[in-house]
């Protein structure tokens, strides 16, 4: 007797393969597998990638690559480069070198945390303001367009000096919450423009909630831009945070790259011939701003395939 189809066509589960029951590979594996490929195929981004993988080492490691204590004040001062003291002194006599390889935690922390808060805010503000039109558009808008209107960094120096604390979490807390507008705006063109997809407005018909639409339907078409985002903000913090640092807001005791550059402004640093106090924390902001841009590239690639390279 011939078997019906249902019996011909043995079942599937979820993640198994119908040949010897092998596990497939998850969607979200393969999707994280192949970002990473496209990723390091693009080579401005892959360049962008090693710059940013060195400070991440140099970070964990700091005290294992670091010859002497950051706040050790044991050298005479204004020391010229040699074999202990790589990149001199400064002028209270601390080693410079061990000041750069610590202030590198401070700096990424600050960059990369403000940078994923400025992106958290403008996503969640851009997916509600894209999603709900009328009323709450508008306002959310208008909020938004207020904030790209107020310069940036006025507005976080004026913050900073307002504020009791001047820890590195305030300066964190201030750039984050002032650089949201730029990505807030982008998220919400593209969700307005995503809501009108005929995957969304099948999943609306069929009784879906709105936070499944929002973060099951909407929000995974928004991945690169949000990445993009991310990596554009963090940039920005990295400089804004420098800039308040060595505008004397932040915490002159914490070892940074942008409290090195406030130290050496006090100490006359190139009136005296240290040009190196001014260009290592310099070169070193400009090199980590400059692995996020290179970054960006890439996160192009993954969202439009005609950029990426063969």
């Amino acid at each position: 007797m011939p078997m019906d189809n249902a019996q011909q066509v043995p079942a599937r589960l979820p993640g198994i393969r119908p040949q010897g029951g092998v596990p497939a590979i998850p969607n979200s594996l393969v999707f994280v597998g192949r970002s990473v490929a496209t990723l390091w195929g693009n080579g401005k981004a892959r360049v962008g990638l090693t710059i940013l993988a060195f400070f991440f080492v140099v970070a964990i490691f700091a005290p294992l690559l670091a010859p002497h204590s950051p706040t050790a004040s044991n050298f005479p001062p204004y020391l010229n480069p040699d074999s202990r003291n790589w990149f001199g002194t400064t002028g209270n006599g601390q080693d410079v070198f061990s000041q750069m390889v610590y202030g590198t935690r401070v700096s990424m922390l600050v960059g990369l945390g403000a940078g994923l808060l400025a992106t958290v805010v403008a996503l969640a503000i851009g997916l509600v303001a894209g999603f709900r039109p009328g009323i709450v558009d508008d306002v959310l808008s208008f909020t938004t367009n207020l904030a790209l209107v107020l310069p940036g960094l006025p507005l976080m120096i004026v913050l900073a000096t307002y504020l009791k604390s001047n820890s590195v979490w305030m300066i964190l807390l201030v750039i984050g919450f002032t650089g949201w507008a730029t990505g807030a705006r982008v998220m919400r063109s593209q969700a307005a423009t995503l809501r009108t997809r005929d995957f969304v407005l099948a999943a609306t018909l069929s009784g879906e909630k709105l936070f499944r639409i929002v973060f099951r339907e909407i929000l995974p078409n928004m991945v690169s831009l949000a990445a993009a985002s991310f990596f554009g903000a963090a940039t920005a913090a990295v400089i804004a945070a420098s800039s308040l640092e060595f505008l004397g807001l932040g915490n002159p005791n914490t070892v940074s790259w942008g409290s090195i550059l406030y130290w050496a402004e006090n100490d006359n640093a190139l009136l005296t011939g240290q040009w190196i106090l001014v260009l290592i924390p310099g070169l070193a902001i400009a090199l980590l701003a400059l692995s996020f841009i290179f970054i960006n590239f890439g996160i192009d690639a993954l969202s439009n395939p005609r950029l990426r390279e063969r």
